[in-house]
């Protein structure tokens, strides 16, 4: 969990959070422990794109 806490980032708690609420990435349970595939991770990254053009600053 934490190493895609650092990955992300991100504090360890907001990678709970996003778990429990079911946002995040998927995992594997192994007792106790959750672990994260890279492949699930890298997609799951890449469904998190921001698609809205960036707004118009105005300045210039």
């Amino acid at each position: 969990m934490k190493e895609l806490a650092d990955y992300l980032g991100v504090p360890v708690s907001t990678v709970y959070d996003w778990r429990t609420r079911g946002l995040g990435p998927h995992a594997f349970r192994f007792g106790k422990h959750l672990k994260f595939a890279v492949s699930d991770v890298r997609i799951w990254v890449e469904q998190q794109r921001d698609t809205e053009p960036p707004a118009a600053s105005g300045g210039r």
